[in-house]
């Protein structure tokens, strides 16, 4: 197939996963269908928490899978041994502000077993590049979660409580944090801190910098050097265009460091997420280590798909006294030439082409 004839969302599907496999990252394939339960059970790791359910017939309630994450999991060996694995899937669920369940496309990794710095630093890496692929205009938001559970768990506050601060963080919400810790007791050290972070906005080195001379606690100091580490190797990879985020959140039942999230210009909201998931694995009954991403590849049909110049390069029209024949060698020099067509009746409408091929008692080209 001729690279011209892919559709944007094909091409980037292709070139991701050629990224992917250079890696050492194996294709790995999931079903449409999950057991309902493995959703019920792992609600605030999904998106949305409606699910497309339905009865197997043998009665057992069944889903059409709205994540991906969880099935691979799910099967995963649990040998100690390192897995890296890729996958391009269909899900099903609703999207963000949204109104109706989608088929979403998303292509993406997860390595699962040890995951040590390198590790961790190549998965960034390739989320950096699965960005760059789409676009060169991109930018990779980072952040971890260590830094801000370091500061919230110097206050007496139930998970509810860290869970609506995390929230107004995620917001960037500086009115609503404040208000947040006026009325939930929380300390104005811990609020002061708080707000800090919020405002820590930048490209990773500077930032980092910056937010490393603040007042926190050794948990969150001990996060921001593993931040650190991911600043060094990705400068060693030559990657650019990272940012420190702090509003990069995720649910800390199962995210357990590192947390990031990915643009690129021309399409309004994030278009790859990913992080580190060593609770989920524990919850799960798993051992080890896990981090991973997906890269949501509807979004590139739905903003970034350029209609094609034509329809097709050539059409060949015929008609009833056609010879069958004629047609057949106009086709084979078309296909010779590399040239895509589509063979019509001459009375039918013409769609936009470069070459028109006339066949009749008088042929003409």
């Amino acid at each position: 197939m001729k690279p011209e004839t892919l559709t944007t969302q094909e091409r980037i599907q292709y070139e991701l996963r050629e990224l992917y496999l250079a890696c050492g990252y194996r294709p790995y394939k999931v079903g449409k269908f999950e057991d309902y339960d493995l959703y019920m059970r792992n609600k605030k790791f999904l998106a949305s928490e409606q699910v497309l359910t339905f009865s197997d017939t043998n009665g057992k309630l069944k889903a059409l899978k709205p994540d991906v994450t969880l099935s691979i999991i799910k099967n995963a060996k649990d040998d100690g041994r390192v897995q890296k694995l890729c996958y391009t899937e269909t899900v099903y669920r609703v999207p963000r502000n949204a109104y109706g369940f989608r088929e979403i496309m998303q292509t993406g990794l997860e390595c699962i077993g040890r995951v040590d710095d390198y590790a961790a630093g190549e998965v960034l890496m390739l989320a950096a590049r699965s960005l760059q692929k789409i676009c060169e205009r991109y930018v990779l938001d980072v952040s971890d979660v260590g830094v801000l559970s370091g500061v919230l768990a110097e206050e007496p506050i139930g998970d509810a409580d860290c869970a609506r601060l995390l929230s107004l963080v995620g917001e960037k919400n500086q009115h609503g944090l404040t208000s947040a810790c006026a009325e939930l007791g929380v300390s104005g050290r811990t609020a002061q801190r708080l707000l800090d972070l919020v405002c820590a906005c930048g490209p990773l080195g500077e930032t980092l910098s910056r937010v490393e001379s603040l007042d926190l606690p050794q948990t969150s100091r001990e996060a921001l050097a593993g931040l650190g580490r991911m600043r060094d190797q990705l400068a060693a990879y030559g990657i650019g265009n990272v940012n420190l985020d702090f509003s990069v959140v995720n649910d800390m039942d199962y995210y357990s460091g590192l947390v990031f999230r990915g643009f690129v210009e021309g399409i309004p909201s994030g278009i790859l997420a990913g992080g580190r998931y060593d609770n989920l694995l524990a919850r799960m009954g798993k051992h080890g280590e896990a981090i991973g991403f997906a890269v949501y590849l509807d979004q590139l049909e739905r903003y970034m798909e350029a209609k094609p110049a034509y329809e097709t390069e050539a059409i060949v029209l015929y008609d009833a006294a056609t010879d069958p024949l004629d047609i057949v060698r106009a086709t084979e020099s078309l296909r010779a030439r590399g040239i895509s067509f589509r063979v019509q009746r001459e009375e039918e409408p013409c769609p936009n082409c470069r070459e028109v091929v006339r066949l009749a008692k008088e042929a003409n080209t």
